[in-house]
């Protein structure tokens, strides 16, 4: 999957725009995260069309990176998060960004994006994966 990282002023209603314009351009939000950080605001994105999410906001002048996110299925249970999140840390890599995408009561579902190669998380967390 790919995730948008727009970074926008921190300003009231920012987030409240960039929601608007992926509404009337049809394109469906599967995850996001949204922080301030002083004057900075930094939103994370997920959707059914990062395509045309990409070339949506850049038309409307916001400044994003569309980079690769895993996602991978869990136990929804206490301490899950615990031991994936260990395993990837045992490894050596540093995750960027963790967010909740989904969850039901069986499963919980989270978008990870390491630092680094995405390819080496994919492989130690091969039978989390969801495609």
């Amino acid at each position: 999957m790919k995730q948008l990282t727009i970074i926008s002023e921190n300003r009231v209603g920012i987030l409240a725009d960039i929601c608007k314009i992926l509404g009337h351009a049809g394109v469906n939000m599967e995850s996001i995260s949204a922080h301030g950080e002083g004057d900075k605001g930094i939103i994370r994105v997920v959707t059914s069309d990062p395509v045309t999410a990409e070339k949506i906001l850049k038309r409307r002048g916001y400044k994003l990176n569309v980079e690769d996110v895993i996602v991978v299925k869990i136990p929804n249970i206490p301490g899950e998060l615990g031991k994936i999140t260990a395993v990837i840390a045992r490894e050596g890599i540093n995750i960027e960004s963790i967010y909740l995408m989904n969850k039901d009561k069986k499963h919980a579902f989270l978008g990870i994006r390491p630092s680094g190669d995405i390819d080496i998380l994919k492989d130690i967390l091969k039978g989390y994966i969801q495609e």
